[in-house]
């Protein structure tokens, strides 16, 4: 983490996190072929809250100037593609946001594991 930005981001979390840093998605796919990655993205249809996530899911967004490239979103089946609906004529969520949401949603689902650590 060398941007200057995600290190401020993390000062207060960073004993939490363990951080391992990927050159490419296709090596992160490689490495974890058994967890599921939920693609993010305003052009999706799926609802986030419809799936059923698991302990090891992994969540895949896209920079907040132009989301994911097509060819990632489409590489991903349609089960896996998920959206944050937004009431219309709202602007968008920034990343923070949406990210918070999706995996708030995903914690719950899993039982808040972990909660009482620490």
């Amino acid at each position: 983490m060398e941007e200057s930005r995600l290190k401020r981001a993390a000062l207060d979390y960073s004993d939490l996190a363990v951080v391992t840093e990927y050159d490419h998605l296709d090596i992160y796919l490689a490495t974890h072929p058994e967890r599921r990655v939920f693609v993010s993205s305003s052009r999706n249809t799926r609802e986030y809250t419809e799936p059923e996530y698991t302990e090891g899911d992994s969540f895949l967004f896209g920079p907040e100037s132009a989301g994911l490239p097509d060819g990632v979103i489409e590489s991903f089946s349609v089960e896996e593609r998920i959206r944050i609906p937004m009431a219309p004529c709202n602007r968008s969520l920034n990343l923070a946001n949406a990210v918070a949401v999706v995996i708030y949603e995903a914690w719950r689902q899993i039982g808040f594991s972990g909660k009482d650590l620490g």
